[in-house]
């Protein structure tokens, strides 16, 4: 009850600061760029003479709402215009001090030469990239929860202009209450995305509240070519090798479904991925017996979870030795490497750089193809 009421004077005394804020003399709104979204279904980005309208459509599974952002010039006056209040927030850009919750805006900010711009994250120790890292060290970032949840008391101290929010499950009362206070909450749903090139796509979504439409799109534009000519030469390879992912969770083994974002990994690779034909986005729970029937001798397993070695594959589930990818040393894993703090690169970085990601299964599946190309992510067990 005490740390409730405290809660409450904090907030309190915020709206007040937020109500002696001097008044800004209007600056003439330029109009906004245009800016297309190619591959990302979960946002969209509308251009309006003296705002621009963003609406996110997808920020967790079965999503009821869809979320709206009117940005507009910072110094201008307000859009006038009627609005949901319950998912429509008015936010003025360029924002400045920053929080976001996930690890995957990290590459984006850094991206668009903007780390500088983030004070606050829950749990530090997740983030991998030695730029931002640094900034943890020297005292930039503050420290804003465990386990990915945001501490409210610590983020109302710190006073952000913008916080970019995640849920996996729609539970966001904790953003609803930051809220409150003034503080502009955004929802970013880039994990929802299943093509690798639609998670890179937003990329332009964070970049619009920096006023930085311009700097993502080049970004975004070198990207896509990488991958999409990385894609090219795979379609080339004389071979198709079969592929088995994903490993098991005490009783059950976890497969990647046809419709995943791993799975269009694998087919623009030009492997034959399996479990390729069935229709699902998430993943398949399946038993041992059922994946050794079908994959037993399957040419690669890539993807196979956090054991740094085939010796300790082995003491998880001896039945693994059974299968000839196991028994041929083909096995690769994403996980083994990780930040100072033991943060994972690959779901950090990943999604922001799906042609690297390509360019490794291509250089597991087809070696002759990329023969000078060190693989970034993926690693062979020992």
């Amino acid at each position: 009850m005490k740390n409730y009421l405290i809660l409450l004077l904090l907030i309190a005394s915020f709206l007040s600061c937020k109500q002696e804020k001097k008044t800004v003399t209007p600056i003439v709104a330029e109009k906004l760029e245009d800016q297309k979204i190619n591959y990302a279904i979960g946002f969209t980005i509308k251009n309006h003479e003296t705002y621009k309208e963003i609406s996110i459509t997808s920020p967790w599974p079965d999503a009821k709402n869809t979320f709206t952002y009117i940005l507009y010039p910072k110094g201008s006056e307000q859009p006038r215009m009627h609005v949901n209040n319950n998912t429509t927030s008015f936010i003025e850009v360029p924002v400045d001090k920053t929080v976001v919750t996930s690890t995957t805006d990290i590459p984006m900010l850094e991206y668009l030469g903007l780390e500088n711009k983030l004070i606050g994250f829950p749990h530090c120790d997740y983030i991998s990239s030695e730029k931002t890292r640094a900034l943890i060290d020297n005292g930039a970032i503050a420290e804003l929860g465990n386990n990915g949840h945001l501490n409210t008391e610590l983020t109302l101290e710190l006073a952000p202009e913008l916080i970019i929010g995640y849920s996996a499950t729609g539970d966001i009362k904790t953003y609803d209450l930051l809220e409150k206070t003034g503080i502009p909450v955004v929802m970013n749903g880039s994990w929802m995305e299943q093509h690798p090139l639609g998670r890179a796509e937003w990329i332009k979504f964070v970049a619009a509240f920096y006023n930085k439409e311009q700097e993502a799109d080049d970004i975004f534009k070198k990207i896509e070519k990488d991958y999409n000519d990385a894609a090219t030469l795979a379609n080339n390879a004389t071979t198709t090798p079969t592929v088995l992912s994903g490993n098991m969770f005490k009783d059950v083994w976890y497969i990647p479904g046809g419709d995943s974002y791993v799975a269009k990994f694998l087919k623009d690779a030009n492997t034959n991925y399996l479990w390729a034909e069935t229709k699902k986005t998430g993943s398949i729970a399946l038993n041992f017996e059922s994946v050794l029937e079908k994959a037993q001798n399957a040419e690669f397993w890539i993807g196979s979870g956090p054991s740094k070695s085939l010796e300790e594959l082995k003491e998880k589930n001896n039945r693994y030795t059974f299968f000839e990818a196991f028994k041929n040393k083909t096995v690769y894993s994403s996980t083994l490497k990780t930040g100072a703090k033991g943060g994972l690169v690959y779901y950090e970085l990943g999604p922001m750089r799906p042609d690297l990601i390509l360019k490794d299964i291509i250089q597991i599946a087809h070696p002759e193809l990329l023969t000078d190309y060190e693989p970034y992510f993926f690693e062979k067990l020992n």
